[in-house]
């Protein structure tokens, strides 16, 4: 399913949000099904009896605030039909009888079920109106027709649906019968749903879910009933479940002859404790380790493409997420908006990866290596870097390959190019790129924090005599079992998508900054000035991973708050593209000027961090902002097709090692 679309109204819509859509080749059995229809739909979903209570209890602050608990209410009846099958509406005489993927509901009757509708339509209509109550009228009209028809108890649906002939071995089990069944019944179409507007967010949000609800009983449901299956005549019509894709059948063949669980499982070892190193690792003096000093010759941001601000979170607010306002939104993660890209993953690293270039003036016979830091690369085999390599028409360079240090990639790739320069003494590109928009799903702490995002820096040699454009470069790995996992994808649990946990995150960005500060402040201040190096620090651009918690962090670690710079607000956090994103966006609006002293450290995902601090100009290509200009030998991709060149052989040979020495 497409991650997002954008409307004919010209918002973006999230279709995994309102049309459940679990991947069931990566559910192994029925315990971990039950586990995530708990989640997603038992425990935010009240019963109807909670609903009454509610209302009797002034719970519900206005018909929105019911509206939301029916269609729970709903989904949650319909958890494993809308999950694992596709409905079909038959005559009794034609339904296969022996067929094994071919299953039919059985029922227990609710004999209260017309009593409680009626008690819930009451409710709704003593409530006071929202903020459109036209609105609120139309959408109930909607999702009380499917409410009220529901005649059975739904704690008693069994996860495993029977098949036919399983059903016809007791004449007493109870299905549904829908009397004269119109194959024309109303149902809303794809884009119909998708393209649902309304004024107030969150009714827009709720209107798809009645929307597609509706679609669950297309049929007159004032004629269905509950029937023994033995009465069933050969005109009635009935609902036939059969799976909705071949992974479905899978996984129930799994679940009906899979061991008890654990039962030939060895039992899970346990994590050790994390041990600290025998002596502690030093940042890396670039000066003085190396001989061959960096230049960073050019950045090149590329922003995505198509922005989703808060209230797009809440018009598109999925069944399992509970109630969150824009605004506190913005308070929980500092984000007012993250951008997406509509375009493909290699796309955006190309178009990075070539601006940086055209800045530069470098041609694909000039570089030395090509690294691209990534997390979010859906491409082993060939990497990233070496895809990227024949595209730009690099015919051979030293090294090419892909680097998965998550949030802390920047300093990794900055770390490795500066080793590979030491080798070749020619420029090293260093693409950071992500795409979290196709990878989040309907999980929603990734979603109201992960934007999509590219930027490529060249790095190359110091002229003779200059000093060094980056001055120290650290990297760490490792903890406890608890951060290193708090960040993960794919995750089967959570329909492979990435998913966070946050206090996790929290911890090891805590620990992690603090000891960046501690080093930061044991390192002398560069050239003999006064203080320390963090006394002499211009600017911080931190990872943008939240706003609000590595605000909260860096109080508490002494950073003051006015030093560190953010655009998370409006990009949202790009993983390992999100420091060279800002860094770009801070030199775009005046906060980095020459000379300056960044301090950008990173951390995240696998428990890694790591920080450089950079100095001198920094040249910077933003495709939001400004395009390169269109005389440099290599052309940026918006400016106009770019013709790469035949593959460029290198300007001269890769000496070996010993040659050098």
């Amino acid at each position: 399913m497409q991650q997002f679309e954008v409307n004919r109204h010209g918002r973006i819509v999230f279709p995994c949000n309102f049309f459940p859509d679990l991947d069931f080749s990566t559910i192994t059995n029925l315990e971990q099904l039950d586990a995530i229809i708990r989640r997603d739909f038992d425990t935010k979903a009240p019963t109807v009896s909670e609903m009454i209570s509610r209302s009797a209890q002034g719970a519900y602050r206005s018909k929105t605030d019911l509206m939301r608990d029916m269609a729970l209410n709903v989904y949650w009846a319909n958890r494993f039909v809308i999950t694992m099958f596709e409905k079909r509406p038959m005559r009794w005489a034609d339904v296969p009888r022996t067929r094994d993927d071919v299953y039919m509901p059985v029922l227990t009757p609710w004999p209260d079920s017309e009593a409680r509708a009626a008690d819930i339509e009451g409710a709704f209509r003593a409530l006071p109106s929202g903020r459109d109550a036209a609105a609120e009228d139309r959408i109930f009209d909607v999702l009380f027709d499917v409410f009220a028809a529901r005649k059975h108890i739904a704690t008693d649906l069994p996860t495993v649906k029977p098949t036919v002939g399983q059903m016809l071995a007791d004449p007493t089990n109870m299905t549904l019968r829908l009397g004269d069944y119109d194959p024309d019944f109303r149902r809303y179409g794809y884009d119909e749903i998708l393209d649902v507007t309304e004024d107030v967010a969150e009714l827009e949000a709720l209107h798809r879910w009645a929307m597609v609800l509706h679609n669950q009983q297309p049929w007159d449901r004032t004629q269905a009933e509950l029937v023994a299956v033995g009465d069933l005549k050969d005109d009635d019509y009935v609902v036939v479940l059969y799976p909705r894709d071949r992974h479905v059948q899978r996984f129930i063949s799994r679940a009906l002859t899979a061991t008890p669980s654990g039962a030939l499982l060895a039992p899970a070892a346990a994590s050790l404790e994390p041990v600290a190193p025998a002596r502690p690792f030093p940042p890396i003096d670039v000066r003085r380790d190396f001989t061959v000093r960096p230049r960073i010759e050019a950045l090149s941001a590329v922003h995505g493409d198509t922005v989703c601000t808060n209230e797009d979170l809440i018009r598109n607010s999925a069944y399992s997420w509970s109630p969150m306002t824009a605004d506190e939104i913005a308070a929980k993660t500092g984000i007012e908006q993250r951008r997406y890209t509509s375009g493909s993953f290699e796309e955006l690293a190309l178009k990075a990866a070539k601006s940086a270039l055209a800045q530069a003036q470098r041609g694909p016979e000039d570089i030395g290596g090509v690294i691209v830091c990534t997390c979010t690369s859906s491409r082993p085999i060939p990497s990233l870097a070496t895809w990227l390599c024949g595209e730009l028409g690099i015919g051979q360079t030293h090294a090419a390959y892909d680097l998965v240090a998550a949030c802390a990639g920047l300093p990794y790739g900055l770390a490795e190019a500066t080793r590979i320069l030491q080798q070749v003494e020619r420029p090293v590109l260093v693409v950071c790129v992500e795409k979290f928009s196709d990878k989040v799903g309907n999980v929603r702490p990734s979603r109201m924090i992960f934007g999509d995002g590219a930027a490529a820096i060249v790095v190359g040699v110091a002229p003779e005599g200059a000093e060094s454009d980056i001055d120290y470069l650290q990297t760490y790995a490792g903890g406890p079992a608890s951060e290193i996992n708090s960040i993960i994808w794919p995750n089967p649990d959570f329909d492979n998508s990435i998913t966070v946990y946050g206090p996790e995150v929290k911890s090891l960005a805590g620990r992690y900054l603090g000891q960046m500060l501690d080093e930061l402040k044991a390192l002398p201040a560069p050239d003999g000035g006064q203080g320390t190096l963090l006394d002499n620090i211009d600017v911080v651009v931190p990872h943008q991973a939240n706003k609000t918690m590595v605000l909260e962090l860096a109080t508490a670690s002494g950073l003051a708050p006015d030093r560190l710079y953010f655009n998370i607000e409006k990009v949202g956090n790009a993983s390992s593209a999100s420091i060279p994103l800002a860094i770009s966006d801070a030199v775009r609006d005046g906060v980095i000027t020459e000379p300056v002293r960044v301090f950008a450290p990173g951390f995240g995902a696998g428990a890694v961090a790591g920080f450089s601090v950079m100095r001198g100009s920094i040249r910077r290509s933003s495709h939001r902002r400004s395009l390169p200009d269109p005389a440099l030998r290599n052309e940026c991709s918006e400016c106009r097709d770019h013709e790469v060149r035949s593959a460029g052989r290198p300007t001269e040979p890769f000496p070996r090692k010993e040659q050098r020495e």
